[in-house]
């Protein structure tokens, strides 16, 4: 994903060995290298020439790095620690938009290969595998099964790993951060040890890598609770929404056959939902692939994005025309298939001159209706081409020490679309800074995937628990070793 960027910011993507490229990137040639390096050398970088590059699905991010590493076994991450006395980054899939997965002249660990189903009992409703794993690869194991993942991301071609490292969450009605369905993980730490840990056992280590970015050490593994696969019917309705919270307490919270829910916020309005519940049933089903196809054409999907997104009118059409087309279809189906969603459906996230970008703010449940006014007037203030705004809810997180859940939330996610020319980028900062402000003032978060523009004051007012993360850190990795663009920004040794 080439973003075009003025002559002195240019952007490079480089496939790393051993690991797939990101969709639009591709491994350049000897003679593009050597051009490569001229050009870079006329700009006065000679040595970003000679160096790799890493960068994430925003293609905003490129980070010279020292060497990229693609390991197979434990031994060979714990040989690297022990050989490389610099800093040491650590990527999955690399959906993150803020630089997450690398720091200067850093050893980056491409996880993206090590990628193995280490344990699987049935009977048990339980997974061990390692961290570059993808959900989508899970669900191809446990499907046969009649097994589900019990949390998981609403898009599965996200690494188990990543989404450790972010404490991700999904659509689970009665659930909360991914950390809740997570049985057990081993690490290894700075110096080269490899530990075990659970909510029971080194529990520290426990809440402060989940959720951690990446800087308390490497997850080798991670094992993972199951839950049943069944037909779920999908419903929809539409509404104020001044009357959502209580729907949502009443009809959905409180259903013990809701198993997957969100809310569509329409911009740019802000006022209206549309509430979207899958509901375990008997039903026979109406889409019988168990699982959701990769490789899928979206071209439908991604026209209507566009539409959504270049039109004046676009959004009106969505919310009057092709929506309720869509929700006027019969739909049962299987668990995993609603779960399986596929990112390529959405339309590709940087591209010449813009990204589809997203952030996300976490607040307490009974302060939706006060966030949602201040999300509307900043968003209309500063005319953001807001695409979509997905609510969900999640329970209160169990202990992490990065949580983002202090209490059971609300969150908003936001899907937007933006121009990349420093001004531009400007602009998203100042407005990112108001949201923050809303949410925090209200008791709530921001989520740290993104676009690294926060202050210092509004992370620890956002991460109260980031005192107590530094002080693990210090004590497990009191070099600095494990950095990203996010650690470089937060953390002073």
């Amino acid at each position: 994903m080439t973003a075009a960027l003025p002559m002195r910011s240019v952007v490079v993507h480089c496939h790393a060995p051993g690991g797939s490229s990101l969709p639009g990137t591709s491994t350049l040639s000897m003679p593009a290298r050597r051009r490569l390096a001229l050009a870079l050398a006329s700009l006065g970088l000679p040595a970003l020439a000679r160096q790799p590059l890493v960068n994430d699905a925003s293609g905003l991010n490129p980070v010279s790095v020292d060497r990229i590493l693609a390991p197979r076994t434990v031994d060979e991450i714990v040989a690297a620690l022990r050989a490389h006395p610099g800093p040491v980054s650590i990527g999955g899939a690399r959906y993150s938009m803020g630089g997450q997965i690398a720091s200067a002249k850093s050893l980056h660990l491409d996880m993206r290969g090590f990628d193995r189903v280490l344990r699987f009992v049935p009977r048990e409703r339980s997974i061990t595998v390692q961290p570059g794993i993808t959900w989508r690869r899970i669900q191809a194991v446990i499907d046969p099964h009649d097994l589900a993942l019990q949390i998981m991301q609403s898009y599965a071609d996200f690494s188990v790993g990543g989404s450790l490292g972010v404490n991700a969450h999904g659509r689970y009605v009665g659930q909360g951060p991914l950390v809740s369905s997570v049985q057990a993980i081993r690490l290894v730490l700075a110096d080269g040890s490899l530990v075990d840990a659970s909510p029971t056992r080194n529990s520290e280590l426990f809440y402060g890598a989940i959720g951690g970015y990446g800087g308390i050490g490497v997850i080798v593994e991670a094992t993972l609770r199951l839950a049943d696969n069944t037909p779920l019917e999908r419903r929809s309705q539409i509404m104020p929404l001044s009357v959502y919270r209580h729907f949502f307490a009443t009809r959905i919270g409180s259903d013990p056959n809701a198993i997957m829910h969100n809310a569509t916020l329409y911009p740019d309005d802000y006022r209206l939902v549309r509430a979207v519940t899958f509901s375990r049933s008997r039903r026979a089903v109406t889409l019988p692939s168990r699982l959701a196809a990769t490789g899928g054409d979206y071209r439908t999907e991604r026209l209507l994005r566009e539409v959504a997104t270049q039109w004046s009118l676009g959004k009106a059409m969505r919310r009057r025309i092709f929506e309720p087309l869509f929700y006027s279809l019969d739909a049962v189906e299987w668990r995993n298939h609603q779960a399986g969603l596929d990112i390529q459906s959405l339309a590709p996230l940087a591209s010449a001159g813009s990204i589809y970008a997203l952030q996300e703010y976490f607040v307490p449940v009974d302060a939706m209706e006060r966030f949602a006014d201040g999300l509307r007037t900043v968003l209309r203030r500063h005319r953001v081409n807001v695409i979509n705004v997905s609510i969900r809810h999640a329970h209160k997180d169990p202990g992490t020490l990065l949580a983002w859940a202090r209490t059971d939330v609300f969150a908003f996610v936001l899907y937007y679309h933006q121009q990349i020319a420093q001004r531009d980028r400007d602009a998203v900062r100042a407005w990112t800074r108001e949201l923050i402000d809303a949410a925090t003032v209200l008791g709530g978060a921001y989520y740290l995937p993104y676009q690294i523009v926060a202050t210092p004051a509004q992370f620890h007012a956002a991460y109260p628990g980031a005192g107590r993360f530094f002080a693990l850190k210090r004590r497990v990795d009191p070099t600095n070793r494990f950095r990203n663009k996010l650690w470089d920004a937060y953390y002073t040794p």
